[in-house]
């Protein structure tokens, strides 16, 4: 198998083989596929994420802040670790926060902590959509909004980030990559 797919390839895919090829969509969340599985066959890619979103709207806000934690701090301890997922390494590296200087990412990882004391879930920025100076200076400014601001947030960046993954899997055959 390539490792892009066309929607009919998706479409044929059983549930193992769906799972296995876009569990991460949404960061370590695996359930996020599952529950859109069931609704092949997809048009086109744009109606796997809009199916995905959708699920992810009907969650109660502490299941959603449970998807907000299920993502890595930004530059954080996992990326010094190497440990971070394939797909977060490269959109950690597409936005340049792998050139971060000693003092950006020593003011990152103290915003990065405020941020989560203050939220209770980690600071989320479609990566591949910003640099390194749009994330540094978004994430003092949303440390000003309140929490439910910042869970409405954190869930349309995750949306954001998932649209681009499903994209790297199933190439929009119009060329109309934007963010729904």
């Amino acid at each position: 198998m390539s490792d892009t797919l066309t929607i009919s390839q998706v479409n044929e895919l059983n549930y193992e083989d769906f799972i296995g090829r876009f569990g991460n969509v949404v960061e370590r969340g695996t359930i996020c596929a599952a529950a859109a599985w069931r609704f092949r066959p997809f048009r086109d890619v744009y109606h796997l994420h809009q199916e995905i979103c959708s699920f992810i709207d009907l969650l109660p806000d502490t299941v959603k802040e449970g998807v907000l934690r299920l993502l890595p701090d930004l530059a954080g301890r996992l990326a010094e670790l190497g440990r971070l997922s394939q797909e977060s390494s490269a959109e950690q590296k597409a936005a340049g926060l792998d050139t971060l200087t000693p003092e950006e990412k020593q003011m990152l990882k103290d915003t990065n902590a405020k941020y989560k004391d203050k939220f209770g879930f980690p600071f989320v920025l479609c990566a591949r959509q910003n640099k390194k100076e749009a994330i540094l200076k978004g994430i003092v400014e949303r440390l000003e909004h309140s929490a439910a601001e910042e869970l409405n947030i954190g869930i349309k960046e995750v949306k954001k980030i998932c649209l681009l993954r499903l994209l790297n899997i199933v190439p929009d055959d119009t060329q109309n990559n934007t963010c729904r």
